[in-house]
């Protein structure tokens, strides 16, 4: 990670804190800077393949956001795999699937295409892209505004 990058984050740290705390009523504890998530990514692609993927997502979200782990730990990541019911054994085979693998880097390949340089980094509507931490009040205004302009070309 480049310095500059993180020093960014490093300095952006307490106004996420206070934004979590005050808008959506979490605390964060963040694990470790630097690491590599690809495995946890392979992990979401494993998971939702078997209907599990936004209970594997969340599950990792809160090691990593609330309990400071680091989730470049495959056997962190079998864990939470049992935990949300998928087979730890299977689970950690198919970290190493090429398919998996290869899902991944489609999505890492489509968010550099689309400008996506951080995360959080979210698309409503397929043309609106919020990159980073960003205020309940200003999804919430976006969110609004998508649905108005659903309703509108219907």
């Amino acid at each position: 990670m480049p310095p500059e990058y993180r020093a960014r984050i490093e300095a952006s740290q307490p106004r996420l804190e206070a934004m979590a705390r005050q808008q959506y009523g979490l605390e964060i504890n963040r694990g470790p800077l630097g690491i590599d998530s690809r495995d946890a990514l392979i992990g979401e692609k494993v998971a939702k393949a078997h209907g599990l993927g936004t209970a594997y997502h969340d599950a990792v979200a809160a090691a990593y956001w609330q309990r400071a782990q680091s989730i470049d730990n495959r056997e962190l990541l079998a864990d939470i795999a049992a935990s949300v019911g998928l087979k730890r054994d299977a689970f950690l085979s198919a970290l190493d699937d090429p398919e998996y693998n290869q899902a991944v880097e489609e999505d890492i390949a489509f968010a550099h295409a689309n400008g996506m340089t951080g995360v959080p980094a979210l698309v409503f509507a397929e043309k609106y892209l919020v990159m980073g931490a960003q205020p309940y009040p200003y999804l919430k205004q976006l969110l609004q505004q998508v649905e108005a302009e659903a309703g509108s070309s219907a």
